[in-house]
This record gives C-alpha cells, structure tokens and sequence, in this order.
C-alpha cells in the first residue's frame, strides 16, 4: 500500500492505493471516495478520449478505462506516480509519498515537477 500527499489552496487530501484500488482521502471533511465519488467534467474527459464525446454513459466508461489503466501498471509506486502526473496538471502539489509502515518522504523532483 501506498499513499501520497498533496495540497491544493489550503486544502490537502491523500491519494490510497492498495493494490489495484484508488482511494482519495480529503483531510479538512475526513471524506473518502473512490473514483465512483470523484467529479468528472465532460471536457476533461473528451480531452483524454474524444471517442465519448456522443456516448450517453460517458462517466461510467472514463472511470473504467481510468480503472483499467490502474490495473495494467504493475507496481503500486508507479501507480502513484501516474496519479500524481496527472493531479500537478491540474494544479495540485505533491508534498510526500509513503509506503505502508514507512516513515514519509517527499516527492523526488523529477522531470521538473
């Protein structure tokens, strides 16, 4: 298991990966969710995959290609780095990762992020 720390304005929440499963974690509401609980606009999505821009069920196909591209990264760390790359675009800072049991440590700085 995994976990990685990240701050937006003065909000910070923690990104929980077990496995094959992602849990994001607001620490101001002490709220969890999974992607399911997640907000999804419809432009960023079509951005990642124009071919939804016509299907009714747009959400529920982002959140499974989403969750398959999960599952085919092989180590939990590189899955947290994935997300991490993904939420820097959208504005968030990545402030620590920590393995399950393991003191925390900051984000390496890598390809200027």
């Amino acid at each position: 298991m995994w976990k990685g720390t990240f701050k937006i304005g003065g909000e910070v929440i923690e990104v929980v990966i077990d496995e094959n499963q992602l849990l994001f974690y607001d620490t101001s509401s002490q709220m969890t969710t999974s992607l399911e609980g997640l907000k999804f606009s419809k432009a960023g999505v079509l951005i990642e995959f124009p071919d939804l821009e016509n299907n009714k069920d747009w959400k529920e196909e982002a959140i499974k290609r989403l969750k398959d591209h999960i599952k085919s990264i092989e180590r939990e760390e590189d899955k947290l780095n994935y997300v991490k790359q993904e939420l820097v675009k959208h504005g968030y800072t990545p402030m620590f990762k920590q393995r399950c049991g393991f003191r925390p440590r900051k984000f390496k700085e890598e390809n200027g992020l």
